[in-house]
């Protein structure tokens, strides 16, 4: 599933839809995540809109419009959102168009997990998807609400970074190299994180970001920017999927393991348990 890296390579590169007037609206009718359909009549009531900001909160795009609605995508672990030319083909799974002139904006989820929704900005923090996030991945993380949420739990490091009420943007793979970074094993209790810890995990999941950031985000399968190009950071990472392979920092073998049913990689060396 695209983690925050993906979702803002996505939304860097739909800026180009900003100031354009979405002149038609369609969808496919089809369910998507919990068997919801997209809003039809909320969708058609952005006809004649102007898309005025691109944003993002965790893994949530938000493209904002001159009227009082913004339009809420999540891509899922299939979709994708592109800028298409309004006469080229439409791909296979396609479920949402929005016209913009002698271009378009489209979804397509061939596995439909993906999410479509219009809400008013105003009750935006009241939105069912966006209440239960906490701060976003690429703000400053207060460091003592961190360490003090973590000793608060009774769970692992792993499962907690991936809580999107702690850190909204975290996904399975950057739970791995973020911990990797910080020397820390998945599976050490979250009452045990001491201060300095807390420091170097908060400090590396921003690093591992930024990491990805700079290479376009990491495609394994499905991910593609606004543009169709895939991500390079999967040439780039530290211990996700590299079982069996070096640790880059001790040279021992990164071993594979899974956590509350999630594929997990580490050193059992340098990362402390």
């Amino acid at each position: 599933m695209p983690e925050l890296p993906e979702v803002e390579t996505v939304r860097r590169t739909l800026l180009p839809a900003v100031g354009a007037k979405i002149t038609s609206a369609w969808d496919s009718g089809k369910c998507l995540h919990m068997m919801r359909k997209p809003p039809r009549k909320k969708l058609q009531a952005l006809v004649g809109a102007t898309i005025t900001t691109i944003r993002r909160h965790g893994k949530y795009l938000l493209v904002d419009t001159d009227r009082s609605q913004s339009l809420l995508v999540h891509l899922g672990m299939t979709g994708r959102f592109r800028i298409q030319p309004a006469q080229s083909e439409r791909a296979a799974h396609t479920h949402l168009v929005l016209g913009l002139g002698k271009r378009e904006l489209r979804f397509s989820d061939p596995r439909r997990f993906g999410q479509i929704d219009v809400f008013e900005r105003e009750q935006e923090r009241a939105h069912p998807a966006l209440a239960i996030l906490g701060p976003d991945g690429l703000d400053p993380i207060d460091v003592v609400g961190f360490l003090a949420a973590a000793k608060a739990r009774r769970t692992t490091l792993k499962a907690f970074v991936l809580d999107q009420g702690v850190i909204a943007g975290v996904g399975n793979i950057y739970a791995s190299e973020a911990l990797w970074r910080a020397k820390l094993r998945p599976t050490k209790r979250t009452k045990r994180l001491t201060k300095a810890a807390a420091v170097l995990l908060t400090e590396a999941i921003r690093e591992v970001f930024d990491h990805a950031l700079v290479n376009g985000g990491t495609t394994l399968s499905d991910f593609v920017d606004a543009d169709g190009k895939a991500g390079e950071n999967a040439d780039y990472l530290w211990v996700y999927d590299r079982a069996g392979k070096p640790c880059p920092r001790c040279s021992s073998m990164i071993k594979r393991s899974v956590l509350q049913g999630r594929a997990t990689y580490y050193c059992p060396t340098c990362q402390t348990p």
